[in-house]
């Protein structure tokens, strides 16, 4: 990228951070000392956001590849944040993704983000992460997808776990999943214990054990804090958020 869009990132990046209400990480005593996978709700923006700005050790975040490039942002970005807007309103919203193209390749091509493909470009993706756990960089995973499972979480798209494998080949290193809960209502963020990859057990089986985790000790963790309202992952009018103890 250029030198102007890196400065304009820069620019946006302060705006963010001066704005944005301040997030406390706790837990951060339960990361393991080598890097790890971070296993997250997306809360919408708010988890790539305290994910750039608070997450306490140095990281990657993943983040779609669509974001990344012009002529893809658009589709993606109506597609995923604003589909499910009201008819009448749609037709802005599809205006408002072409809009925010040109600063959406600004600001994901300099945030520290490794692009998530979902073709076999996603070997690049893998190769990228274990590389930067190599390093001593934790990476963040917004897993969600769009079928509901709970009142605090989607369901998770499953692939993800098998980087671990890839990781393990290439180091002997089981590494480990880490489950984290972003509370924006309460400007929290908190982090669970770890759950190590099993190299021995069939990757299927691997997949939805760990997945299963993650999911079950976000969910505890929302429902053991306060009460408060819970940022879902679907773009959805305000009102409609739940309650973090409420009907699963």
């Amino acid at each position: 990228m250029t030198r102007v869009t890196y400065i304009i990132y820069r620019i946006v990046y302060g705006l963010v951070k001066l704005f944005y209400p301040k997030t406390e990480v706790l837990g951060a005593e339960k990361l393991p000392a080598d890097a790890c996978i971070i296993v997250a709700n997306h809360a919408q923006m708010n988890g790539p956001i305290v994910g750039q700005l608070y997450y306490p050790r140095k990281r990657l975040i993943w983040c779609a590849a669509q974001m990344q490039k012009l002529k893809e942002v658009p589709a993606y970005a109506y597609r995923d944040f604003w589909s499910g807007k009201p008819r009448s309103v749609r037709w802005l919203y599809k205006i408002l993704s072409y809009i925010i193209a040109p600063l959406s390749v600004c600001i994901f091509n300099n945030a520290d983000v490794i692009p998530v493909y979902h073709d076999s470009r996603v070997i690049n993706t893998f190769r990228q992460t274990v590389k930067a756990l190599e390093e001593g960089t934790d990476i963040i995973i917004f897993p969600e997808k769009l079928e509901k499972e709970n009142h605090i979480l989607y369901a998770f798209q499953e692939n993800f776990v098998d980087v671990a494998k890839l990781y393990y080949k290439r180091t002997g290193k089981r590494v480990a999943f880490v489950p984290m809960y972003l509370a924006p209502a309460l400007r929290q963020a908190h982090i669970g214990s770890a759950v190590y990859f099993d190299p021995d057990t069939p990757i299927r089986e691997e997949r939805a054990r760990i997945c299963r985790q993650m999911h079950d000790a976000i969910t505890g963790m929302a429902e053991d804090l306060p009460l408060h309202t819970v940022v879902p992952y679907e773009n959805m009018p305000k009102r409609c958020y739940p309650q973090n103890r409420g009907e699963a």
